[in-house]
């Protein structure tokens, strides 16, 4: 079975409206909602064996605390710039071009393309995935080229809202 672990970007700001979309640091709630995402996946999902990230700062600083949450390696953590701002189909595209030896991979990246690719691949629990929202999908095959639109099923669904003001 291959898993495919879809996380949106935490929480990110606007104060500073001169700064490019792509620049965008996350702000406090963000920074609060990341790492106590990863913890929860960490237990949940255990370690992928690949992190894959949009290269857009709030993507990646939020792939960065889970890659540290999780311990993974720098040599398994990348960025890829085709995320941001991708569509479900241009996701789909790279996720059938993972390597094989990935059993398990984990996407950093943004919505709405994050939402149409869950929605694309598995009957989903959710209309809308939040920021730092975690999906998982299972696809029951040996190659990501076989990975096709209704061909997984969701495995796990969690979000920061769920685990506020809670210890």
């Amino acid at each position: 079975m291959l898993l495919l672990t879809l996380v949106r970007h935490a929480k990110s700001s606007w104060d500073n409206p001169a700064l490019a979309d792509f620049d965008r640091p996350l702000n406090a709630r963000g920074e609060r909602d990341a790492p106590r995402m990863a913890q929860h996946v960490r237990r949940a999902l255990g370690i992928p064996d690949r992190i894959v990230s949009s290269p857009a700062l709030r993507a990646l600083t939020t792939a960065r605390v889970f890659a540290e949450t999780l311990a993974l390696p720098a040599s398994r953590f990348e960025q890829a710039p085709r995320i941001y701002e991708a569509s479900a189909e241009r996701l789909l595209t790279l996720v059938q071009g993972l390597d094989d030896d990935d059993r398990h991979v984990m996407l950093f990246g943004h919505n709405p393309g994050f939402t149409d690719l869950a929605h694309r691949l598995a009957r989903c629990s959710f209309d809308d995935m939040p920021t730092c929202a975690v999906v998982q999908i299972g696809f029951d095959t040996k190659t990501w080229a076989d990975v096709a639109e209704r061909s997984g099923a969701q495995r796990f669904y969690a979000y920061p809202k769920q685990f506020r003001d809670k210890t």
